[in-house]
């Protein structure tokens, strides 16, 4: 994405992350990184947020602080409109997707909010901030062609190959998020019954169906991939590392990529790419637009509609191909 899209939206839903997303830390005078440490804290006792949601806005508001630090900034008493904002536009050089400015924003404003009520500062900088002009992407998605190779990608039987292909089956056959997939147990999963039990945003159960071809793969990966990397300290997990511990997200990032390479793909493959696909294919396919809603986990129809789009934009473009009457006259004899 150029510099301007990304500085043309901040209304996008947050989507899984790339990892090591936030530089490396900087040395906060003592004035900025107190009052973050209380956010944190505050955050921790409210309900329904995941511990991956309170570090990535520590993680963005630790970055914002550096760089009002490298500025002179001492305490958040001093800052202001202006050098937060300056902050933000300068994101629009770096490979930032437009999820990530979006949650920067809101971590913004839950935290000037914050400042207020602990009487850190008697008004809210954030409140005159104004953002760029609000837009709404459609998803990318790879076609049936593309999605069949990345699956064919992890070749042969040796325990990796039949985990990551476990892996990859299930992202496109559930619509998983990354963190999703991360975080599944053994007990969450049923291939019996054919779902899974999943735990989404705000620690919310789900079921989700697990595909035919999923399920032997996952079948497969059970029986003799996993077994191969239990360690004696190896709990429930379902995917697990070398170490025997639960495979991260940022492994996923990278096996995601490894095999659309592999695949022979060229345009950027991210395991959200796979989520996408999911509810582009199921609604090309007729699938209901609810159905879909539930089984994505989305909490308003309104996120699951973006969908329609994609599917409108193609039928528009097998159109524009195939009319006889969109096709351009050929010169007449």
């Amino acid at each position: 994405m150029d510099a301007p899209a990304r500085r043309a939206s901040f209304l996008c839903p947050v989507a899984d992350l790339p990892p090591n997303e936030n530089p490396p830390a900087f040395a906060l005078p003592e004035g900025l990184d107190e009052a973050i440490r209380d956010f944190g804290n505050a955050l921790t006792l409210e309900r329904g947020r995941s511990d991956r949601t309170l570090e990535a806005y520590e993680g963005d508001l630790r970055q914002c602080a550096a760089h009002l630090a490298r500025r002179g900034v001492k305490n958040w008493k001093t800052a202001d409109a202006a050098g937060v904002t300056e902050w933000l536009y300068s994101l629009s050089g770096d490979d930032y997707t437009v999820a990530s400015l979006a949650r920067k924003l809101s971590a913004l404003r839950m935290f000037a909010r914050h400042l207020v009520r602990e009487r850190v500062r008697p008004d809210d900088f954030t409140e005159l901030m104004q953002g760029p002009k609000l837009v709404r992407r459609v998803p990318g998605t790879l076609s049936s062609q593309e999605i069949d190779a990345l699956l064919a990608a992890p070749a042969g039987g040796d325990a990796h190959a039949l985990r990551d292909r476990a892996i990859l089956e299930l992202f496109y056959s559930s619509g998983l998020r990354v963190s999703e997939l991360a975080g599944l147990t053994l007990q969450q999963v049923d291939l019996e019954a054919g779902f899974l039990r999943v735990f989404g945003k705000g620690a919310k159960e789900r079921v989700v169906p697990v595909g035919g071809k999923a399920a032997v793969a996952l079948a497969a990966y059970l029986a003799s991939a996993r077994p191969h990397f239990v360690k004696p300290k190896t709990g429930s997990q379902l995917f697990l590392s070398e170490r025997g511990t639960a495979i991260s997200r940022q492994m996923l990032w990278v096996l995601v990529k490894k095999y659309a390479k592999q695949a022979g793909i060229t345009k950027p493959v991210k395991p959200h790419l796979l989520r996408h696909s999911f509810a582009t294919h199921l609604l090309g396919g007729g699938a209901d637009l609810r159905a879909i809603q539930e089984m994505l986990g989305h909490a308003n129809i309104a996120t699951t509609q973006i969908y329609t789009a994609v599917e409108e934009k193609r039928l528009l473009d097998q159109h524009a191909r195939f009319h006889p009457r969109n096709q351009e006259p050929g010169p007449r004899g």
